[in-house]
């Protein structure tokens, strides 16, 4: 068993991105040594408390095994592919809204990677339609990805405008994404034989951190994240302390290093003559470069790149969530479900199907920014 120190320093140890970017923070510190003072100053405090607790609590009601439970048993009652696949899809949608892109994608990929062993049954296209269903997803929100936490608190809008104002595009692209679903996926009879969860789903811990969710939402609303942060791990601490080891803290701190990246890059003078143009670009082309930035950087690095220079409103958050598409790297969603299924393969795959969607999304983004 290994103890909680260990456990915790493993995601640290583990994750490949984070030691990306401090290599590349190293590199553009040592080009510009006076900057990281100021880089460490232009992180968002509130950002990232923000989603400290998101991730704590949605790493509670993952381990409570409540959608395990409840997944496993549905599926045993699926018979045919491609109310199989609708259902993923709509599920993984669903979940993004509350649970985040990526802790969605925790959930639902393992359960149908365990789906592996039924003869003929395209896991692989399972996980991708997965993947462009949590970036469908979880733009509704402000929680739904880390790119709109940071737009939700920049902007200071309540929880329900930001909702209102995504929706519209959210609604359109998971509406097309079950439609092409349920074009592609055969309606062919399938046997499940699932086992049932080894054990019953930890009532307590899902209530209680259900309940801290709605609360920490409450606090972060009204602009107390950090008071909310407090409550959420002392309460953790008294009930399940081992979540405090269990939870991917290396994530916070990989998104923290995007803002002094961001900050340190900018700073090298080498973007800078293209970011100040966008003040006084045109509305498409300020759309046309978020979406082409998030391609190349994903769109969290991009909607840090960009928010000094574009506001935190509809344009931009469109804009970035749209860029999730396309290339696996537009969004970080993409990378997590698709280094899941150990499957060289499926990289190809994904952008047969990602790529025309980033274009039909590029089109129906800009025509409802217009018709707004």
């Amino acid at each position: 068993m290994i103890d909680a120190p260990r456990l915790l320093l493993s995601h640290f140890l583990k994750d490949r991105l984070l030691h990306l970017l401090i290599l590349v923070g190293a590199l553009l510190a040592f080009i510009h040594p006076v900057a990281p003072a100021r880089a460490w100053q232009s992180t968002h405090g509130p950002t990232l408390l923000t989603l400290s607790g998101l991730l704590l609590l949605t790493k509670g009601i993952e381990r409570s095994g409540a959608f395990d439970h409840l997944g496993r048993h549905i599926l045993n009652r699926l018979t045919r592919e491609r109310p199989l696949a609708l259902f993923l899809t709509s599920a993984a949608a669903l979940l993004s809204t509350v649970l985040t892109n990526d802790i969605a994608l925790f959930v639902m990929v393992p359960l149908t990677l365990s789906l592996r062993n039924l003869a003929g049954l395209p896991i692989a296209r399972l996980v991708i339609f997965e993947a462009l269903a949590v970036n469908a997803g979880s733009l509704l929100t402000p929680i739904g990805n880390p790119q709109n936490i940071l737009l939700w608190q920049l902007s200071q809008r309540s929880f329900l405008s930001f909702t209102v104002m995504m929706a519209p595009l959210a609604l359109a692209l998971t509406a097309l994404l079950l439609g092409l679903a349920a074009a592609i996926f055969p309606n062919r009879t399938i046997r499940i034989a699932l086992p049932e969860a080894p054990a019953d789903w930890n009532r307590p811990l899902f209530w209680t951190c259900a309940l801290l969710y709605a609360l920490f939402v409450a606090a972060a609303e009204w602009g107390h994240a950090g008071w909310g942060l407090v409550l959420v791990l002392a309460a953790v601490a008294w009930i399940r302390p081992r979540l405090l080891a269990e939870a991917d803290w290396s994530l916070i701190a990989v998104f923290a290093l995007m803002f002094v990246d961001i900050r340190l890059l900018t700073d090298a003078e080498v973007l800078r003559p293209l970011l100040e143009i966008l003040p006084g670009a045109s509305n498409l082309e300020r759309y046309l470069a978020a979406v082409a930035a998030s391609q190349v950087i994903s769109n969290v690095p991009a909607t840090i790149l960009l928010t000094p220079w574009l506001p935190a409103g509809p344009l931009l958050a469109y804009a970035v969530n749209v860029g999730g598409f396309g290339t696996a790297v537009g969004s970080l969603a993409n990378l997590i479900a698709l280094r899941m299924t150990k499957d060289r393969l499926i990289w190809l795959h994904f952008h047969y199907f990602s790529i025309p969607f980033l274009a039909i999304s590029l089109l129906l983004g800009w025509g409802l920014l217009r018709a707004a």
